[in-house]
């Protein structure tokens, strides 16, 4: 039997928002395993975003077809890796490494198949669990910053973007308005009062998303703004991102996205626990407010609550904050109408 490599494996499955969370983990690895082979483990889904990422090999597999786990588990155990370190920590990445034949596991929990693992168990956000997985494999905490790269290819493409809507770096803002179908009790209800306060202010505004945004942001963007649905990539969205002076979203994949284009994200949080789900780097610009169901993590709110949590978050509010961070002038003029909605 040949001898064990000396190259590494990241295991990081899903879902958006935790896989940009642990972009910061991956580089924080790759300084500590610098001048070794790191191959990263994921799903065909997430694949792409990794496509130009530098120094980074990537491996997908359909986690949900049977033949195709057994012949990822044996492309694992063929390349004979030294080390892994398990960034998703289910049932099924521990599968995985239980089953791998790596002798060195890196995990975050106190069990088997782990061989190191934190000392302590219960973490609140993925930042804080990432580090402590990080600190039992003797290496540095990762910063709060997420990071994607992109290619030369994409870059122009949103260059053309900008210049076919006549928009300017920092004369935009990104506004998400909707995200998955199955939570409305998520979406802030203001959205195209606030876009209207914006474009009064010489704002531009971008509607993003996809799929479940679709119809939203064609009602919205018909009132004012530019309709971006399904217009980019993930890495592309964060590009685009880096052109925008702000972003303002609901408790969305786009709000972590963003997280990584180096600008202010700002993201309305009621039903869910913002210290848990905040975009990496963003936790002084949740914008939520201390009512007592808040959060329920219910996807629909309860008759007789009138989803409080977000409804009294008024868009003058919102306005403040900006103008406070410098982001917009001339807020004394603005009557906020929408307090007097039902």
């Amino acid at each position: 039997m040949s001898s064990r490599s000396d190259a590494v494996l990241i295991v990081k499955l899903g879902a958006l928002g935790d896989i940009m969370i642990a972009t910061a983990a991956i580089r924080a690895i790759q300084r500590a395993e610098h001048g070794k082979i790191i191959w990263l483990f994921t799903t065909p889904a997430f694949a792409p975003i990794f496509a130009h990422w530098p120094g980074l090999q990537v491996k997908s597999y359909p986690r949900k077809d049977v033949l195709g786990v057994a012949q990822a588990l044996w492309w694992i155990r063929r390349r004979r890796f030294q080390r892994v370190y398990d960034l998703q920590g289910n049932d099924r990445s521990r599968t995985l490494c239980a089953l791998s034949g790596i002798p060195e596991r890196i995990g975050n929990a106190r069990r088997f198949p782990y061989t190191r693992y934190p000392v302590e168990a219960s973490f609140e956000h993925p930042y804080h669990r990432l580090n402590a997985l990080l600190a039992a494999a003797g290496i540095n905490r990762m910063e709060p910053c997420p990071w994607l790269p992109l290619s030369d290819r994409q870059s122009g493409r949103i260059d053309q973007w900008l210049n076919t809507q006549h928009l300017t770096q920092g004369g935009f803002a990104l506004l998400h308005a909707g995200g998955s179908a199955r939570w409305q009790t998520k979406r802030w209800p203001y959205f195209a009062e606030l876009a209207a306060a914006l474009q009064e202010r010489d704002c531009s505004v971008v509607w993003i998303g996809a799929g479940d945004d679709a119809v939203l942001n064609r009602e919205l963007a018909v009132r004012g703004g530019i309709d971006a649905t399904d217009g980019f990539s993930i890495c592309e969205l964060a590009e685009l991102g880096r052109r925008a002076r702000f972003a303002i979203t609901n408790d969305s994949g786009p709000m972590h996205v963003l997280a990584c284009s180096g600008i202010p994200v700002y993201s309305f949080f009621g039903p869910t626990n913002w210290r848990r789900s905040h975009a990496l780097g963003q936790a002084g610009r949740v914008l939520t407010l201390h009512v007592e169901c808040s959060p329920c993590h219910l996807p629909i709110c309860p008759p007789g609550y009138g989803h409080a949590c977000l409804r009294g978050l008024e868009v003058g509010k919102v306005l403040a904050r900006l103008r406070s961070d410098g982001l917009i002038e001339g807020l004394a003029d603005y009557r906020d109408s929408s307090t007097s909605r039902a």
